[in-house]
């Protein structure tokens, strides 16, 4: 079992960025394949990025492709966010997972943190 802890989310307008930080804890961290879930009011939670053990290989949802990235650092049990040119539509909860999936729905990932939310205004 891996605990993970978010952080850097907040209120940002559009055109803005932000870092979200998931630290986790665990011997296992870098054996887990990591994703950041979001989910908007009234809306399902979806992928929008995910990063294999190694960092060798990424998925993006279509929704953020060139505007998101994914990184890993094994060494610090920490998994990020980057988030540019944020858009209105971006505002949501942000939620880091660990699984051992390379799928792309919540019931996949067995772990999960509490969530850290973000607020893009127009």
């Amino acid at each position: 079992q891996v605990q993970l802890v978010e952080s850097g989310g907040g209120l940002v307008q559009a055109g803005g960025s932000l870092r979200l930080s998931c630290a986790a804890s665990g011997r296992t961290f870098s054996t887990y394949r990591m994703g950041w879930f979001r989910q908007a009011p009234g809306k399902e939670r979806e992928l929008a990025a995910a990063i294999s053990w190694s960092g060798g290989r990424t998925y993006y949802a279509d929704s953020v492709k060139g505007r998101f990235t994914i990184s890993r650092d094994n060494a610090k049990n920490t998994v990020y966010l980057q988030m540019n040119s944020l858009k209105p539509e971006d505002t949501a909860v942000y939620y880091c997972a660990a699984g051992e999936t390379t799928g792309t729905f919540p019931g996949e990932y067995k772990d999960w943190g509490q969530g850290t939310q973000v607020t893009v205004s127009s």
